[in-house]
């Protein structure tokens, strides 16, 4: 009888524990703005833990940076408490750009936080992205782009340059509007893959995945050694840019336009 008092005791107080941390109910947040000149071809990192990070390509020599700090806890004084600890650290020089969100210190218990950033980057700059729990979006970039996310989606839309994405739990969707000599290669762990190119780029193509399937019905290519729903191996349009793709559970679907 004791035992099952005890266990019954522990329910309740893990339940009561848990209800206090899921009533986040109260939020603060600010903006953060910066403006920096970068050489050309230069390089963007942006590092996040929680929240969205999207990036635009643009023409000119200057990052704009607007990010949006956060907080949420169970009171308003909580929330507004935590909001100016969180940290966004800048690394500036004139060929590189660094930004890195930075955990609030200490122990954070019954509140949250993230940042949402938007950003426009010139369109010929190396760009980098890292986040741990949140989405990757970028747009009209024509340099090289890194990004990787435990926990999200990565999309890229109307890319010129090289791409390698990366995704945990996520999908990875990317729609290229030319292929150059570096190469794409897009993996996730679980989630689909999607890649859109170009009707006529010339592309060597390898696809595989472990509980899926894969779909290329709609590219003309040769085909190159054993294929398989789980493996397809070939050249579109008599070969060129290395494209790799992998995922271990999902589809993966590549399209051209």
């Amino acid at each position: 009888m004791r035992t099952l008092i005890a266990v019954i005791a522990s329910i309740v107080a893990l339940s009561g524990c848990q209800a206090a941390l899921g009533g986040l109910n109260a939020r603060a947040s600010d903006e953060w703005t910066r403006m920096y000149p970068l050489a050309a071809n230069g390089e963007l990192q942006v590092v996040n833990s929680n929240g969205k990070l999207e990036v635009e390509g643009v023409e000119g020599n200057v990052v704009d940076v607007r990010a949006e700090r956060i907080a949420r806890a169970a009171t308003e004084a909580a929330a507004r408490e935590l909001l100016p600890r969180i940290e966004i650290n800048e690394d500036v020089r004139p060929d590189r750009v660094a930004i890195e969100t930075r955990r609030p210190s200490g122990i954070l218990i019954g509140v949250s936080f993230e940042v949402q950033y938007r950003v426009r980057v010139p369109r010929t700059a190396l760009v980098r992205l890292r986040t741990v729990n949140g989405e990757l979006v970028v747009t009209a970039l024509g340099g090289r782009l890194v990004a990787t996310t435990t926990n999200g989606a990565v999309t890229g839309r109307d890319l010129s340059g090289g791409v390698e994405a990366r995704a945990t739990n996520g999908r990875v969707t990317i729609d290229v509007g030319s292929v150059g000599a570096d190469p794409i290669d897009l993996r996730t762990t679980n989630g689909a893959l999607q890649l859109t190119l170009p009707r006529a780029a010339r592309a060597n193509l390898s696809a595989t995945c472990t509980n899926g399937a894969i779909d290329v019905s709609g590219v003309a290519m040769e085909l190159m050694g054993e294929q398989s729903k789980r493996r397809v191996r070939g050249r579109i349009n008599g070969g060129g840019t290395p494209v790799e793709l992998t995922t271990t559970n999902g589809s993966i679907h590549v399209a051209v336009r």
